[in-house]
This record gives C-alpha cells, structure tokens and sequence, in this order.
C-alpha cells in the first residue's frame, strides 16, 4: 500500500555531520574517521586551475567542454540535453516546480530530498515498495540509498532516475530514454562533493525550464573546468571502479561478525543488519569512527569505505 506524503517536513537527512559527532564526543575534525557518506575517500586528483577560473564567470566554451565531457562519458543519446548545477541536490529541487503537479511515486525507503522537494510544490507524494505506472512522475534511485537496489521506473508521464551512486559500477548507467530524467552526482564517485556540481539529462523544453528556474552561471567554473578533465579521463574512471570494488568487498570481509547481515549497497558504502544498530553506531563515534543509522530502522547501520590502510586498521581494531 503506498503511504502517502511521507515525510514532507522533515528536514534533509545525510551522513557527513561531523560537527554534531565532534559537539556529542569531541575532538577536531581531523581526529575522526568519517564513514557517514557514500563520498569516495580517494577524490579525483585536482588539476592545476587557471587563475581566471576563480576571477571571471564560466564562459560558453567552457561550459561547451563540459557537456560534451559529460555525453561522453555518459552516453547521454542524441535528443537530450545536459543540464549542469550546483550538486543534485539543485537540481532535486527546482525540478517538481518545471512540472505540473500531480501524483508522484518515489521508491522507498530512500534518502528524503526527493519526497521534500515534490511536496513542497504541492504534489500527492507515495512512497511505493515498487513503481506502479498509475502515477503521472515516478523516481527512483539506482543503486538505492541506503540499500542498493536497483529499481524499476514507471510512470504515466515522466521517469525521474537518480544516478547519483551509479558511475561505481561498469556500465551502470543506461536508464536513458524518452520520458526519462537522469540525474547524476559529481560528488559521489569523483570524491570532489565540495566542489557541488550535479548534471541532469532531459529533453531540450524541460533543460531550457531547468536552466532558467537556475538561472546563469549554475555551476561554477572551477567546478567545471575539473568537470571537463575528470569526466574524459578513462584510465582514473577504471581503476577507481576497480579499487571501490576491491574494497567493498574488504568491507564485506571486515563486518563477518555473528549476527551481521549485508543488507546491499553501491560500492562507495554498504548497509548491515545488526542486533542494534545506535550500540554500534555509539561503540564506534566513541572511538571517533562516524557511520549512518536511519530513523526507521534500529538494526540497520550503513557504512562508507576507509581511505588509507590506517583507517582500515582503525576500523579494524574497532570492530573487533
């Protein structure tokens, strides 16, 4: 049964809060072992940056070399347009107000931005296990946060398919089509979240909507121009997948414990099912190691991928 409305309220829910874990345990920032994010922890090696990138707007050729990165890399298909802004999450929340409003499916359990957004500008919200096709909009996220699944988008009128964790996997990406919006992250698997730069894939009527609900200069040029380079750089893209996969996998090895479940994940983190979940969310933040538990589930605990071979002995000595 869908529930409807879920959530319209609350405010956003993410990992990464580390100044509520330092004002709770202490300690500085540098002292913690971040876990709470689904962000790679071995970021997209930056680039030496013009000084005119900081000082003047981004100007259309570098926008141009952007999105023609990002076709590219994508396979977005002739037909559709490449929207740049500033991280996903713009892009989450100028899109329900492009459309008229209506009923929109969002699978759930997922992080709650996209429900907020719909809400906020006046649409029936459902959170459905599954797409049922009766709904004029569906969304979906694939791989799902926090579980990993890969859903299926139907819908009436337009499918909203959030990729934003899907560029871990070779040859993830495919959900493109007609009546179909794809939104991607540059934060996740790039690792560069600070950067905020988030891309959709629409058909040119809804882009042009989209860019002037943005307005000019959405995306900024340093995010851009790293954009450009890191998005064409085949060699980095396979063995960054290749590493996040190893190391999901060191992961999964780690959190063999009687009594863990792996519930899925998408690479960048995995969720376990354990007897409770805030105990070892608690035994870990003491020790200043942050991880994600989620308000409606007190056995669930998601976990991000350790950096160097420090903190994976770090982990390691926690858990055991």
């Amino acid at each position: 049964m869908a529930e409807q409305n879920p959530l319209p309220s609350t405010p956003a829910d993410h990992g990464g809060d580390l100044a509520r874990a330092m004002a709770r345990y202490g300690g500085a920032r540098d002292t913690w072992l971040d876990l709470s994010t689904g962000i790679n922890p071995v970021p997209y090696p930056l680039p030496d940056l013009p000084g005119h990138r900081w000082t003047a707007r981004p100007d259309a050729d570098l926008l141009g070399r952007a999105e023609a990165a990002a076709r590219a890399c994508w396979d977005v298909p002739d037909g559709l347009e490449v929207v740049f802004a500033g991280g996903a999450s713009a892009l989450i929340a100028a899109l329900p107000g492009e459309l008229a409003a209506g009923t929109v499916e969002v699978v759930t359990r997922t992080y709650n931005e996209h429900a907020r957004a719909f809400a906020r500008d006046g649409w029936d919200v459902r959170a459905v296990g599954e797409t049922t096709g009766t709904a004029e909009v569906c969304v979906v996220v694939t791989p799902n946060n926090p579980d990993g699944r890969q859903p299926v988008a139907r819908a009436r009128a337009l499918a909203i398919v959030d990729e934003s964790f899907a560029d871990v996997r070779v040859g993830a990406s495919g959900s493109y089509g007609l009546g179909r919006i794809v939104l991607k992250s540059f934060g996740k698997f790039w690792g560069l979240a600070g950067l905020r730069l988030g891309a959709a894939s629409a058909p040119p009527d809804l882009a042009e909507a989209l860019r002037m609900r943005l307005g000019p200069w959405a995306a900024s040029g340093p995010a851009l121009h790293i954009a450009a380079a890191a998005l064409m750089d085949q060699a980095w893209i396979a063995a960054t997948q290749a590493r996040i996969a190893e190391d999901a996998a060191r992961l999964d090895a780690l959190m063999q414990h009687p009594g863990v479940e792996r519930v899925g994940g998408a690479g960048l983190f995995t969720t376990y099912d354990v007897a409770n979940a805030g105990a070892l969310h608690t035994r870990l933040a003491e020790r200043r190691i942050w991880t994600r538990i989620f308000p409606y589930s007190d056995r669930w605990i998601r976990l991000g991928l350790p950096g160097t071979e420090a903190d994976w002995s770090r982990l390691r000595e926690a858990l055991a």
